[in-house]
């Protein structure tokens, strides 16, 4: 018999501005300190920025110990580190980042960017790593739209964009270290998505526009969804709506954080810190 899903809580994304980027921030929270292997998310935007404007304001810094993964919903995003990754991906893309044993990234705007202005709504999701992960060689994979497969859902008002994992015979385009699924979803008013394969796995779904339904109970946009046990999960749009929803293998191991670092204990945070201001991250202009 297989049990669906349902929603337990809610979590309201607050509102956190950096300089002049609107920012909401669901996770971590006021009652959900991670959940599960996904422990942060920043929703930058929707805005529009003027002509000449200043760009985004995270110039370099370093990470350690987890993976960043940023969903360009609108205007688009520059991403340079001291690995030697550097590329600009548009509106519909994704860049994903395994910090590893560590790095410094810059995440900006270009320069027709800052001359030009327009639309800009950016997600930010950090993936925690396993102890056994946490200090490999970092990585940078940046996929334009073109390059995720774009899935119709049951009754065709639904798309699954598929960035990492496989749904319906079909492979993203990212392959996680860590088996981690990675999709966004957009879909009219009436589309339906269905997840399965969710058992003993944490779930990641947040709604960035619109209303979606999970049987029975609503949640509208700006809301981290928190889910109940079970094996699948059902998802209906009630509105025009983007989401995004992930899965992963629980880590039963402490979390340690410390700033722009994730790891297992209070000496390996020390350790990291240490590691940067000596430059063995690297450094950048």
């Amino acid at each position: 018999m297989t049990i669906q899903r349902t929603i337990k809580r809610l979590h309201a994304a607050h509102r956190d501005d950096i300089a002049d980027l609107q920012t909401r921030r669901p996770l971590p929270g006021p009652a959900l300190p991670n959940l599960g292997a996904f422990l942060f998310l920043n929703h930058h935007g929707p805005q529009v920025y003027p002509p000449y404007n200043g760009g985004l304001p995270f110039g370099p810094h370093p990470h350690r110990g987890f993976e960043t993964v940023t969903f360009i919903l609108e205007g688009e995003l520059t991403h340079r580190d001291t690995a030697g990754h550097e590329s600009t991906i548009l509106e519909g893309g994704v860049q994903w980042m395994t910090a590893g044993s560590g790095l410094v990234h810059a995440e900006v705007s270009s320069s027709e960017f800052k001359r030009n202005g327009g639309p800009l709504e950016l997600l930010q999701l950090w993936v925690n790593l396993p102890a056994r992960l946490k200090m490999t060689t970092p990585r940078y994979v940046g996929v334009q739209r073109d390059g995720i497969p774009s899935l119709p859902a049951a009754n065709d008002k639904a798309r699954v964009n598929l960035v990492a994992g496989q749904h319906n015979g079909a492979e993203g385009p990212i392959t996680s270290l860590s088996g981690v699924f990675m999709a966004t979803v957009t879909a009219e008013a009436g589309g339906k998505v269905r997840f399965d394969g969710l058992r003993g796995r944490d779930v990641f779904l947040y709604v960035a526009r619109g209303e979606i339904e999970v049987a029975g109970r609503r949640a509208g946009a700006f809301n981290l969804v928190e889910l109940n046990e079970g094996d699948a999960v059902e998802i209906e749009a009630t509105t025009d709506t983007v989401l995004v929803f992930g899965h992963a293998e629980p880590i039963d191991e402490p979390i340690v954080s410390g700033g722009p670092f994730v790891m297992n204990t209070i000496e390996e945070i020390q350790q990291a810190f240490d590691d940067f201001r000596a430059g063995r991250l690297g450094a950048m202009a």
